[in-house]
C-alpha cells in the first residue's frame, strides 16, 4: 500500500505565492502519473494539473502560466508552485498518484483572500 502526505496549504493575500507539496511512502515499485486536484465549496472536484512519469505536463486553462507542477522521482515527491493566486483559486487541493492503482492525499486548504 502506498500513503500520501500533503502540505504547504494556508492563508495568503491575493497576487502571493504558495508552493503544496505531496510525498509518497509504503510500497512503492513504480510511480506513474501525478496529479494535483482541487474542489471548493459546492463545486464539482477539478483537475488543475499533472505530469507525467516522463515529465510531461498539463494544466487547466484557469490557472495556466501561474501554476507549476514538477516531481522530485528520488523522494517520491510532486508539487505545486502556486504564483499570481486569486481569490477564486479558494478551495481544498488533493494530490493523486498512480501505482499500479490510485491513491489519493488527504486534501490541503488553500484559502485567498482579497
Amino acid at each position: 500500500q502506498v500513503q500520501l502526505v500533503e502540505s504547504g496549504g494556508g492563508l495568503v493575500q491575493a497576487g502571493g505565492s504558495l508552493r503544496l507539496s505531496c510525498a509518497a511512502s509504503g510500497n512503492i515499485f513504480s510511480i506513474g502519473a501525478m496529479y494535483w486536484y482541487r474542489q471548493a465549496p459546492g463545486k464539482q472536484r477539478e483537475l488543475v494539473a499533472s505530469i507525467t512519469s516522463g515529465g510531461s505536463t498539463n494544466y487547466a486553462d484557469s490557472v495556466k502560466g501561474r501554476f507549476t507542477i514538477s516531481r522530485d522521482n528520488a523522494k517520491n515527491t510532486v508539487y505545486l508552485q502556486m504564483n499570481s493566486l486569486k481569490p477564486e483559486d479558494t478551495a481544498v487541493y488533493y494530490c493523486k498518484v498512480v501505482e499500479r492503482k490510485i491513491y489519493w492525499g488527504q486534501g490541503t486548504q488553500v484559502t485567498v483572500s482579497s
